[in-house]
């Protein structure tokens, strides 16, 4: 009976304190009703944005790198060309194949990576492939606004294509003393390459040049490719690429005998030259010195990101509603950036953006609620957001520590900014990137703070508890 005692005592208690919850949606710590108010809302804190250009990057050996000719009715033209060193088929030294060579072909083989933007229906594109004048260093770290000397009367190779990212091609495969058969290759592009080039710089190079792979491209110096601005039609787009080879396609005959082969000049390292020119709207935008705009533009391949402040934070939240008696603990907090709307025909918002915050050097680092390595509070990249939501046309990023911490004293805000951001990893990524990308080729056009009246006006809502002391 004793345990029978128990359970029933426990029930009655259970019931008495379920039965005195009167307010079933306040939001507390579970502090004591004397200590505690209930929670509120707050969406109207005041914002500043400020649309500014990103910073430029080191592009030398990314995992894909950006194609462009881009003509963006907002935002202007955006051009983006690759340029890549060329080496040796075995990367040290090459012996030539036996009997006599006659090429049949050569194809610089540049397959598609995931990312592209703009135009794929309308758009014409014409690809060039140059020489360079200056030798491509692949130990040297290049930036996006590296201007590359190349020689624009030696084309070695064009192709005029459509935009077909995403399919299949066939091609043949070639089997030394057999015959060749055709197989189903990825997608790519196979731009048709001089076979004077291939000639001189490789099957009648001297044995020297053929011996060291550094004596090879200090002669063939390296490669240079570009969108053609005067043969792509339309209004073109971005193609992300992630990796280069020259093949050689040629015949060997040895006196009774001649066989096909391939032979293999990887391009093992690349680097990207972007260069926007801004439309009249973007740049009226940038030299503007208001201290906050009604609207932000969003742009990839490091164009341009928006510059977000909470100047009034401290005194709406702080001087106006707390006492000396009392202080106030954030429960949550979200930054909603909403694109105006019109401004995703034809071309999508950004599928992710990043948010970010300087430290006292001005450099880089996530807000504390993206920072689950360094943070307890951080809930990991998930939660901390930033994907566009397709239903309810707007981006969402939890600041619930960054907030209470500015709130406390605690940071400071040298610079807080919001940036299109490549989606490798997808919404399981753990971690948050906050470098400059020229891996995202996407742009967003957003509300920005100090349009009052506008449905897609930037916003703060914050749920809070006003706590007694």
């Amino acid at each position: 009976m004793k345990f029978f005692r128990l359970d029933l005592l426990t029930l009655l208690i259970s019931l008495f304190i379920l039965n005195s919850c009167k307010n079933q949606d306040a939001v507390g710590l579970g502090l004591s009703p004397s200590a505690q108010l209930n929670g509120n809302l707050v969406d109207t804190s005041t914002i500043f944005t400020n649309t500014v250009v990103d910073d430029t990057i080191p592009t030398t050996n990314l995992a894909k790198m950006p194609l462009a000719y881009f003509n963006d009715p907002i935002f202007g033209l955006t051009e983006a060309n690759i340029a890549g060193d060329l080496n040796l088929p075995s990367a040290s030294s090459y012996t030539l194949p036996t009997g006599t060579i006659v090429i049949d072909s050569a194809r610089l083989v540049v397959q598609y990576a995931d990312g592209f933007y703009g135009d794929s229906t309308a758009s014409n594109y014409t690809v060039n492939v140059f020489q360079l004048n200056e030798k491509f260093n692949g130990n040297s770290s290049y930036y996006n606004t590296k201007q590359w000397d190349y020689n624009p009367n030696a084309l070695l190779g064009s192709l005029t294509f459509h935009s077909r990212t995403h399919t299949m091609i066939k091609i043949s495969n070639i089997i030394v003393g057999k015959p060749d058969t055709l197989i189903t290759a990825v997608p790519q592009i196979r731009i048709p390459i001089s076979t004077n080039f291939v000639n001189t710089n490789l099957f009648n190079a001297s044995s020297t040049t053929l011996a060291n792979n550094n004596l090879f491209q200090n002669i063939v110096k390296g490669l240079y490719i570009t969108l053609d601005k005067n043969k792509t039609t339309g209004a073109g787009g971005v193609f992300m690429i992630k990796s280069d080879t020259l093949a050689v396609y040629y015949r060997a005959n040895n006196g009774t005998t001649i066989d096909t082969s391939v032979v293999k000049l990887p391009v093992s390292h690349t680097a990207a030259q972007v260069k926007h020119t801004y439309s009249a709207t973007i740049q009226a935008e940038l030299n503007n010195t208001n201290p906050s705009k009604g609207t932000i533009y969003l742009e990839g391949l490091a164009g341009l990101r928006a510059k977000v402040s909470f100047p009034n934070l401290l005194v709406n939240l702080r001087n106006n509603l707390l006492k000396k008696d009392s202080d106030i603990v954030l429960n949550r907090a979200e930054l909603v950036v909403t694109p105006v709307a019109g401004s995703d025909i034809p071309y999508k918002p950004s599928p992710k953006l990043t948010m970010y915050r300087l430290d006292l050097a001005h450099q880089r680092t996530m807000v504390e609620d993206a920072n689950s390595a360094g943070d307890l509070r951080s809930q990991g990249a998930a939660v901390f957001g930033g994907f566009y939501n397709t239903t309810k046309k707007n981006y969402h990023f939890v600041v619930t520590a960054y907030l209470q911490d500015l709130l406390g004293n605690k940071t400071i805000d040298y610079g807080t900014y919001i940036a299109p951001i490549d989606t490798a990893g997808g919404s399981t990524s753990p971690t948050v990137d906050i470098n400059p990308s020229i891996q995202a080729a996407s742009r967003t056009v957003a509300g920005g703070g100090a349009d009052k009246t506008s449905p897609y006006q930037i916003k703060l809502i914050i749920i809070y508890t006003k706590v007694h002391k």
